[in-house]
Parts: C-alpha cells; structure tokens; sequence
C-alpha cells in the first residue's frame, strides 16, 4: 500500500520526486534484478533474501504504481504467474542506479568502518 502524509511533500524537489519511486530500501535492487531477467517476486526475494517476499511485493507495488515497472500475469496457468518487467520510465533509473553503486564500491571500506563503530557505540550504550 502507498503511505500518504500528512503533512504535504514537496515535490517541486528532484531529489524528492526521485525517492517517491525508487527511494525504498530495496527498490534500486528490485529494479537491478528485474533488469537482469529476475521477474518474478519469489525469484526476487531469492536473489535479495534480506528482505522479506512480502517487502518486495509492497516495493513492486509501488514501483508498479509509479510505473517504473509493468506486471504482466499467466491467467491460463495456476497458481497464477506474475512476472515483472521495467518500463521506459524504470529504465532511465539504471544509469542513475549504477553510478549509486559505483559511488557505495569506491566507499565500501569507510562505511563498514563507520558501522562498525556505530555498532560498538550502540551495544555501550544498553
């Protein structure tokens, strides 16, 4: 289900209207994936098995909705098989999403670093 707020966004904001469609957790991966030929929910959650099968179809949901991607079902076969596949849309994100993963390779070491340190600082503080 798409959230709504209260309060009204501001969608005059780029980097706003860019993370209302692929700014979930795990939406740049989902995109990766179904680029990759990945295109359907359970196969996906397979390749991402971080993130649970009902996150991924509440993330295809609302990529679905934005249309960044399509749904296209198997009505003849049962249980029904849906499938996903980008649109025009979702395609302009791949460039963007591969510069975001160039950026998080070249800065892997400093952040698990940090987050190492972030951890120890939170089990000092139980």
């Amino acid at each position: 289900m798409i959230s709504t707020n209260k309060l009204p966004e501001d969608l005059d904001c780029g980097i706003r209207v860019a993370f209302k469609i692929f700014g979930g957790k795990w939406k740049l991966c989902i995109l990766d994936a179904i680029n990759r030929g990945i295109v359907r929910p359970a196969a996906i959650q397979k390749e991402i098995h971080e993130a649970p099968l009902r996150v991924i179809e509440m993330q295809l949901a609302e990529l679905l909705f934005y249309g960044a991607v399509e749904k296209k079902c198997d009505e003849d076969s049962y249980p029904k098989k849906s499938e996903y596949f980008l649109t025009e849309l979702g395609k302009t994100i791949l460039p963007l999403s591969l510069q975001i993963d160039a950026w998080g390779t070249i800065h892997s070491a400093f952040v698990k670093a940090k987050q190492v340190e972030l951890n120890e600082m939170m089990s000092l503080s139980k």
